[in-house]
């Protein structure tokens, strides 16, 4: 039998992503993301327990990250878990489990300049009015 390995999380960032160079230009982003659930206890209190993600972001997304995404982004990411691990300088083993993105949705809701709000379903912050929506192709494309 097969498995999967899959991981969706909705949640904030807690710090602007990380973006390094590897060797072949190749753009890696690394960010700390917060999901949080909410729930009432026994008696009757709300409770919020929070999760933090380590999400790492590769090559086109590193870049979108970079140019788009700050701590407190709203942001659905959907990708797989990956554990590596290290000897520290003690010789100690260490683990570290991060979530492989292939998948970014930015859900904050952009401003333009009069500060009025829509949905940011399929443009980031900044990005360009003029493209189409994602699945609907443009018009100048060559086939």
């Amino acid at each position: 039998m097969r498995g999967v390995n899959r991981v969706m999380l909705i949640g904030n960032l807690g710090k602007d992503p990380d973006i390094q160079q590897l060797e072949g230009n190749i753009a890696v982003a690394k960010f700390p993301l917060a999901t949080t659930e909410t729930f009432k206890d026994r008696t009757g209190k709300l409770v919020s327990q929070t999760e933090w993600h380590t999400v790492v972001l590769w090559r086109g997304l590193a870049e979108l990250a970079q140019k788009y995404l700050h701590k407190g982004s709203l942001v659905y990411i959907e990708g797989r878990l990956k554990t590596r691990s290290w000897e520290d300088k003690e010789g100690v083993k260490k683990f570290m489990t991060e979530v492989i993105g292939d998948n970014l949705i930015m859900l904050d809701k952009r401003t333009d300049g009069a500060g009025k709000t829509d949905a940011a379903d399929h443009h980031a912050p900044g990005y360009p009015d003029d493209l189409p929506p994602i699945g609907e192709p443009s018009g100048d494309l060559p086939f």
